[in-house]
């Protein structure tokens, strides 16, 4: 008997060490390329230029996935995956941390209204223009839409386990955040100044900010663009910004029930197809509502936001691992025209919702 206990107790002792073992390489690799971006992005010059650790991360793994990571993929391979996968989903769930309800009170239902007509608008113009227009795959579609119109590269990662997307596709939607919201950042200020003698919008930094929140791509990028307007206007642009992001969980859970019925339809009967429920949505929220009642101290927060961030950075910097410039080249200018026009549109048409809304709640 003693003999079967010790023996049963090595098994699972050496099961526990293969099964987590292997994983070990490869987030050791994701985790010093996430420290490197992290590091970098603390810089002044990278802050005043919208590059985020994420940014960052992403660019650093293409860099070395496409030069030694062929040679470390078979030793790091399995550790990469679950920073792509797993790291990722408790990533979005900790973002949690970076929102409270309180936000959405400060814009008020204008900013809801807004922040909302922004992001289906959008999505639905990637939709025609990529699969009508350019005749671009579904999914990548798809990811270049949740980027333009919610969150940027948090947002294309949080969708891709939903439509279960290839590495190449989601990093080519995350390349077209980078470009484009990095243009926003320099072209927001000037648009500032046009607006303050044509009067598109109120010609208050508050109501340009919550502009900015609204149609700038990633959260780095709006506080960059909104600090070059001035203080007032960065508050107004992170609070209505916050307000998008929180509906990113929402979308998620549209977009899955969408896509089960579609391929119920697409098999030809009435069976109702899985539905792959991103329960990693439901859980943001409530992590969300636990912020918001303020059972936390601000350190703590500080702290799981510092954690949250290096977890998202790990999920980049895998992404870029197991990207191919290659891939991305055989995508082809089509996925950069869509992002441009999307990017049009959130400067002309997201004015035209502001202005309206505006008017309406005024």
């Amino acid at each position: 008997m003693e003999y079967g206990m010790s023996s049963l107790s090595t098994t699972n002792t050496t099961s526990f060490s293969d099964r987590y073992g292997r994983l070990l390489p490869g987030l050791l690799l994701s985790g010093v390329i996430a420290y490197g971006a992290i590091a970098l992005g603390k810089l002044e010059w990278m802050q005043s230029h919208g590059m985020s650790a994420l940014t960052l991360a992403i660019m650093l793994g293409i860099v070395l996935g496409n030069s030694v990571y062929a040679r470390l993929a078979p030793t790091c391979g399995a550790g990469v995956a679950f920073s792509k996968q797993t790291l990722l989903r408790l990533g979005i769930i900790l973002y949690g941390f970076r929102l409270t309800f309180q936000d959405i009170g400060q814009v008020g239902l204008a900013g809801i209204a807004i922040d909302a007509l922004v992001l289906t608008s959008t999505f639905g113009l990637a939709m025609l223009l990529g699969t009508k227009v350019f005749k671009l795959e579904r999914n990548s579609a798809i990811l270049i839409g949740a980027g333009s119109s919610i969150c940027g590269a948090a947002a294309v990662m949080a969708t891709e386990p939903v439509v279960k997307g290839r590495s190449e596709d989601v990093t080519v939607a995350v390349s077209t955040v980078v470009v484009f919201g990095t243009i926003a950042i320099f072209l927001y200020p000037l648009l500032y100044q046009l607006n303050q003698g044509w009067h598109v919008l109120a010609a208050t930094p508050t109501a340009f900010g919550v502009y900015i929140g609204s149609t700038v791509h990633e959260v780095a990028q709006v506080v960059a663009a909104g600090k070059s307007v001035g203080q007032e206007a960065a508050n107004a642009a992170v609070i209505a910004k916050m307000v998008r992001v929180m509906m990113l969980a929402p979308f998620l859970v549209i977009l899955s029930a969408v896509l089960a019925r579609g391929k119920a339809k697409a098999g030809g009967h009435d069976k109702a197809a899985k539905l792959a429920i991103p329960w990693f949505a439901f859980i943001f929220i409530g992590v969300v509502a636990f912020n918001s009642l303020g059972w936390l101290s601000a350190p703590v927060v500080a702290t799981i936001t510092d954690i949250d961030t290096a977890l998202l950075a790990m999920a980049m910097a895998a992404l870029g691992l197991t990207t191919h410039m290659s891939a991305i080249r055989r995508a082809g200018i089509k996925p950069l025209l869509l992002a441009g026009l999307l990017f049009c549109w959130l400067i002309a048409g997201g004015a035209a919702i502001n202005h309206v809304v505006a008017s309406l709640f005024a």
